[in-house]
């Protein structure tokens, strides 16, 4: 697909009645895993359009360019709505946390493999082996809250066991600044990679930040706190390889490319009939936003879309199990963790370093992480894993700490 030459449909016609943006829910107990993820995910990358515009539209004193904000931003929300809404009523806010920490293990594992920048995955492989945990922490959580394993949830895809230790991930907010991208030398498929995550852990993070307090009791709530703000760090950490110098016109094209972009790999794969017609619908708008800020760029910021991006998209994004990946990364990366701009191991820091002296002020009372382990062994004599490949690959994380 050419996002250059694609007709999309016209700007004036994508309003929808408020039946159709009441989408129909999902079944819980049927839906595909990835089916599930898919949508996690776009809701993540409309949210990010909808902030984005803003932060556009209070940036600039035009009242055209805010105009054309102001509609491509209210279709983005209707878009928004419609791939949200198919969550249904009956999934627990634990059931979908899981499918947030799976886009985060399996999208993350994907981008890793798929990653032509040496620093860039590196940085993602870092990443990978946080959110790995995240999911065994609060799969924990589930089984011992509402009796529900959350095999049934990611289905025969993804592993369930200790990543490295959440506890172990709180750092310094200095040590969670990355390197600053180039966009002029970045590929195509690094900068939609980025673009991406940063939305999908923005949103596991505007989600945590929203939802932790409405668990009844202390662990659990605990739990989401803890979380809550390593996915800060994720955002942080994802957000500055970016390249901070493009324009708000540079930087609203790339953002409608990638969502091009990823509507048209999810409408590819899609097994789900509903979802795969919501992801076509949302193609066709998405292309006549994309052609709209192409000539917002021509006209305000005196610059051809072309220069910036190929009339390619890269190689597709897809959900699909990577067990043996993550398996690799967790052998060799468990001990990792970082110091300024670079991805070091633990033992290289000297005793007095910022990460240090971080977890020792934010761990000194106890750590949720921890505690929710502790006692789901207490109660069921064990931890909950669930394993695909045989044991955990790491000597020291085969046993609940």
């Amino acid at each position: 697909m050419n996002p250059f030459k694609e007709k999309g449909m016209p700007i004036e016609k994508q309003f929808r009645n408020w039946s159709e943006l009441n989408t129909k829910p999902f079944n819980k107990d049927e839906v595909h895993p990835y089916t599930r993820c898919r949508g996690i995910l776009m809701n993540g990358i409309e949210v990010e359009a909808a902030i984005f515009l803003h932060q556009f539209a209070r940036h600039s004193n035009d009242i055209d360019v805010k105009r054309h904000i102001a509609m491509s931003r209210r279709i983005e929300q209707q878009q928004q709505k419609a791939v949200n809404w198919c969550i249904p009523g009956d999934q627990s806010i634990l059931e979908t946390t899981i499918g947030y920490e799976q886009v985060a293990v399996d999208l993350t594992a994907w981008m890793c493999q798929n990653e032509p920048d040496p620093y860039v995955k590196q940085v993602f492989d870092f990443g990978l082996l946080e959110d790995f945990d995240h999911l065994y922490r609060y799969a924990n959580l589930l089984e011992m809250k509402q009796g529900i394993k959350a095999e049934k949830l990611v289905g025969k895809y993804t592993e369930i066991m200790p990543g490295r230790p959440t506890a172990e991930e709180h750092r310094h907010p200095f040590d969670d600044v990355r390197k600053s991208g180039n966009r002029k030398k970045m590929s195509v498929q690094t900068l939609m990679n980025v673009l991406t995550l940063v939305a999908g852990e923005q949103q596991t993070m505007n989600y945590y930040m929203n939802v932790g307090n409405t668990l009844e009791d202390s662990i659990g709530r605990g739990l989401y706190l803890e979380i809550g703000q390593i996915e800060e760090q994720h955002v942080t950490q994802y957000e500055s390889l970016l390249d901070p110098s493009a324009s708000w016109y540079e930087m609203l094209v790339m953002h409608e490319y990638n969502e091009c972009y990823l509507y048209n790999s999810f409408m590819e794969q899609e097994v789900d009939t509903a979802a795969k017609k919501l992801w076509e619908l949302h193609l066709s708008m998405e292309l006549e936003h994309f052609r709209i800020a192409c000539e917002m760029l021509k006209t305000y910021g005196k610059k051809d879309a072309e220069e910036l991006l190929p009339a390619e998209f890269p190689k597709a994004i897809t959900f699909e199990s990577n067990v043996d990946y993550v398996r690799e990364v967790l052998r060799e990366q468990v001990e990792f963790t970082a110091q300024e701009t670079e991805i070091v191991p633990k033992d290289t820091l000297k005793k007095d370093s910022l990460y240090a002296k971080t977890q020792g002020v934010l761990n000194a009372g106890g750590v949720p992480s921890e505690q929710v382990i502790k006692e789901h062994v207490k109660k069921q004599g064990k931890d909950y894993r669930y394993l695909l490949k045989g044991e955990h690959p790491v000597d020291r994380l085969k046993k609940a700490a």
